[in-house]
């Protein structure tokens, strides 16, 4: 019976993707960094543009979802033989499609079927 146990035990194979506290106090650190200095970006108005500002932000997020990935949910090329890395890359790589075709319709169609030139040709209607 301890033959069995031993296969299913808790080794260092087996421990491979789970994070220490140490791990978790980091994540948990990098993760009220980089959410109160973008909080603290738009309180105090010390980014001028608002554009920048927002891209400041949005990078500082991409930074964020990294950080929550590696440390809270273990992702990394070694766990599940690089599986999760594949599927993670994948679903981003289907999230950027979607996202930059529906912006590029919308650009379009928003392009496309403004009235132009109708407002003149009605002008000179007898």
């Amino acid at each position: 019976m301890s033959a069995a146990h031993d296969v299913h035990g808790h080794g260092s194979e087996h421990d491979e993707g789970h994070g220490s506290l140490r791990d978790y106090v980091w994540g948990f650190g990098l993760s009220v960094i980089l959410t109160a200095v973008p909080f603290w970006l738009v309180m105090s108005g010390a980014i001028a543009d608002k554009g920048t500002t927002a891209l400041v932000i949005t990078g500082f997020a991409a930074v964020q979802i990294v950080v929550h990935m590696i440390f809270f949910l273990h992702m990394n090329a070694k766990a599940e033989g690089g599986w999760n890395l594949l599927a993670l890359l994948f679903t981003v790589v289907l999230v950027v499609i979607v996202l930059s075709g529906s912006l590029w319709v919308m650009y379009h169609l928003n392009h496309n079927m403004m009235p132009q030139g109708t407002m003149q040709g009605m002008e000179q209607a007898p």
